[in-house]
């Protein structure tokens, strides 16, 4: 798969590389998220060095990294370095001589500071005199999200304010999608988003793929697939290891969403689950919702979801039937898949509207901000709330999801059910309804009320790829 878009992040590295005094970017992000793929363009193209580290004792990482220097200082990795602090004073020195300036890229930093629990601490003085004084540009990468967060934004870290870069590599836009696997339709496009999620390395192994269906199954469904153990390798993959964080995501991939009915489900206190949750929200596999108009910090209905929706589809047909899935050939794999994919589909398109709507002015008629759904014991459900700015107009709308285009009939039923729940206590001003269907019909219907708003998937990528 061609490189992808990542100016806004290149941007960001290119002005530290271009600082006559240099300086240290740190980032970090999901594994599979593309961090690999930047830091290696950006060193390419910068003229720089890329060093991944991995499990190996700490002598021999140095010596890893001594020869991945020799590229660009040559008899770097000549000599057998003590300690990091040797090494690191040596780079410096050599560094001036040849005059390099780098980027000096380490990915996968946790692995290092795993083996060399110290490494901060001497990252910590390098950064602050031999690698200033030689204006050396540093960049540390993880995918251990805790650990390298911990490295720059923790006030007690060594490495806390040293940072000129720091920031996360986040998921791909779904539009990028199209050109990644040849998708015309924003329909497929929808769809394909909701089997990859915006991860580029499931994008990579889907490329070579007809359709979502033989991907899906060659990859995920077959227990040969690469992508069949992923969510295992993810959390083994973490630093320390988080394989004890597994039961959770189970029991809110099997439906499981408020904080009671996860410890049901596993058996245990849910008074105990409060470290598991935040592990798992800084690790990016889950989140944490509240409905509009409700503090963030609220637990009285908060629920929990899977992030993303690789996971969604993982934790719904490969957790729950991996036995069935050694023993059927590849047309009941699929048939699992094809009554699963609506349900799938219809979970995606609903978020997709809702991160579209802030960036939806014009087909709205007006601007709105951040949106949320909005839930409240045994009353009625809102799919997508937002307040207008200034503050004062509420939009209401209703998703929902059909490949094929929606008729007249179907509309004005969609508009007579979101119309039938009245509004939410707080919209107590003027209410803008908008209902939100894949694919319009090619005339807006008579019938329907002109103050009504409709958006398709179109105008939902189009706005998400203006970020």
């Amino acid at each position: 798969m061609d490189w992808m878009n990542r100016q806004a992040e290149l941007v960001r590295l290119d002005r530290l590389a271009a600082r006559r005094d240099g300086g240290l970017a740190v980032l970090w992000g999901r594994r599979r998220v593309g961090k690999t793929r930047l830091l290696v363009e950006w060193a390419n193209r910068s003229g720089g060095v890329y060093f991944v580290a991995d499990e190996t004792s700490p002598s021999m990482q140095r010596r890893r990294f001594a020869e991945t220097i020799e590229s660009r200082l040559p008899g770097f990795a000549r000599v057998e370095y003590p300690d990091w602090g040797s090494l690191f004073s040596r780079l410096a020195q050599d560094a001036v001589t040849a005059g390099v300036r780098g980027p000096f890229v380490i990915d996968e930093l946790p692995y290092l500071v795993s083996a060399s629990p110290d490494l901060p601490a001497t990252l910590q003085r390098f950064v602050d005199h031999d690698a200033k004084n030689a204006r050396l540009v540093l960049a540390l990468a993880g995918s251990s999200q805790r650990m390298m967060q911990g490295l720059v934004l923790d006030a007690n870290a060594p490495l806390f304010g040293r940072a000129r870069e720091a920031f996360e590599v986040k998921p791909l836009a779904p539009p990028l999608l199209g050109p990644a696997l040849g998708l015309r339709q924003p329909v497929a496009i929808v769809e394909a988003w909701s089997a990859w999620g915006g991860m580029p390395r499931y994008w990579e192994l889907a490329e070579p793929f007809a359709d979502r269906r033989s991907a899906v199954d060659a990859l995920v469904l077959d227990p040969s697939g690469a992508l069949h153990d992923e969510p295992s390798r993810l959390l083994l993959e973490e630093i320390p290891p988080a394989m004890g964080l597994r039961p959770v995501l189970d029991a809110i991939g099997g439906g499981a969403h408020k904080l009671s009915e996860i410890a049901g489900r596993i058996g245990t206190p849910a008074t105990s689950l409060a470290r598991t949750m935040t592990r798992l929200l800084e690790l990016g596999l889950i989140v944490r919702e509240t409905p509009f108009d409700e503090p963030e910090r609220s637990t009285k209905r908060a629920l929990y979801r899977l992030a993303d929706p690789f996971l969604r589809l993982w934790f719904s047909l490969v957790a729950p039937k991996r036995a069935l899935l050694a023993q059927v050939d590849a047309r009941a794999r699929l048939a699992l898949f094809d009554a699963r994919a609506p349900h799938l589909d219809a979970a995606s398109w609903e978020e997709l509207c809702r991160a579209a709507v802030p960036r939806l002015g014009k087909t709205l008629g007006g601007e709105f901000g951040s949106t949320k759904r909005y839930w409240g014991g045994s009353g009625p459900e809102w799919d997508v709330v937002a307040e207008s700015a200034p503050k004062g107009t509420h939009l209401l709308g209703e998703v929902k999801w059909s490949p094929k285009p929606a008729t007249a009939g179907f509309l004005a039923s969609v508009l007579e059910r979101l119309q039938a729940k009245g509004r939410p206590p707080f919209a107590r001003g003027e209410v803008v309804h908008a209902l939100f269907v894949p694919v319009l019909p090619k005339h807006r219907p008579a019938s329907l009320p002109s103050k009504v708003r409709l958006v398709d998937a179109r105008a939902v990528l189009a706005a998400m790829g203006s970020e």
